[in-house]
């Protein structure tokens, strides 16, 4: 009797031991008057650090309706893997005032990313820091890499903006595709658009083109070939904004990284069996984030 109350005493202690509590906490980083606000979540001391690196838009920490970021999130969590995003500085209305009265640059996301690293780089509680830079942040996590031991582009651009630009357009319509690439090149010879048809408002309003401007004057291509560290290139075969020849790309620059095209994951990093279901992904979190995304990144870290 004895021996078996130990043995089933031992079984529920490494269930127990296995299924880690995750610790949480909040955490406002400041990058002077940009508020910066985000959650990290460990379950263990001297675990890898896993910090999110935004793509486009008013992303916030989870990653708005989809919830992809935290999907992320829980998942490497439950891998003993610690996790820190943040709510982009365009997600956040206290910073409203400041990009309205300052603009924005893409250099400004870089020196987002690096306060945040500051802010962690001497965490006793964390073995290392890696950043994974989502999308536009891709490109971002390049300019940020001091104090950082891997680094992990997940749905890069393979080139520069103008270019991604004028072809997602053009799939969409021909004409707005030849109109998108007229005003890129009016935009980065004379500095500015000076009429802008409305359907394209969106994208080329006035207190847009600084920062367009800016980001097509960073050339991924050339910045991943500066990166020294580890480096893991992922994408999916469902992603429809980012190509499989845009992580091949990134990869011939760098051809010491790691490359893996995953199977059935799309640019939010759902797993898309249906090709309906893509878009559908982007407004629910009811879609599953892709397993091999997390079997992939996990293995990476762990290496």
């Amino acid at each position: 009797m004895v021996r078996f109350i130990t043995y089933i005493t031992c079984i529920v202690f490494g269930v127990l031991a296995s299924k880690a509590q995750v610790k949480s906490e909040e955490i406002m980083i400041n990058n002077q008057v940009i508020q910066l606000p985000g959650t990290l979540t460990y379950t263990l001391e001297k675990q890898p650090l896993l910090i999110w690196v935004h793509g486009s838009g008013g992303v916030n920490r989870d990653g708005n309706q989809p919830q992809y970021i935290k999907q992320f999130r829980e998942a490497v969590n439950k891998e003993n893997l610690a996790f820190f995003s943040y709510d982009k500085r365009t997600a956040n209305p206290k910073n409203v005032r400041f990009i309205q009265e300052d603009g924005i640059y893409f250099s400004d996301f870089v020196s987002d990313i690096k306060e945040v690293i500051h802010h962690f780089k001497n965490d006793k509680r964390f073995s290392e820091i890696i950043l994974i830079g989502h999308s536009q942040g891709s490109l971002i996590a390049m300019l940020a890499l001091d104090n950082v031991a891997k680094y992990i582009s997940l749905a890069g651009a393979g080139e520069t903006i103008d270019k991604t630009l004028i072809r997602q357009i053009s799939k969409q319509s021909a004409d707005f595709g030849k109109l998108t690439e007229q005003y890129i090149k009016e935009l980065m010879t004379t500095g500015e658009i000076k009429e802008v048809n409305p359907n394209l408002m969106s994208l080329f309003a006035k207190q847009n083109q600084p920062f367009i401007k800016s980001w097509i004057n960073v050339n991924p291509i050339e910045e991943i070939k500066k990166v020294t560290i580890p480096t893991l290139i992922i994408n999916g075969d469902k992603d429809f904004q980012v190509l499989i020849n845009d992580a091949e790309n990134l990869h011939k620059a760098k051809p010491d990284a790691e490359l893996v095209i995953i199977k059935n994951m799309n640019h939010v990093l759902k797993h898309i069996e249906k090709d309906e279901d893509n878009m559908k992904s982007y407004m629910s979190p009811d879609f599953k984030i892709s397993e091999e995304l997390i079997t992939t990144i996990v293995e990476f870290v762990k290496k």
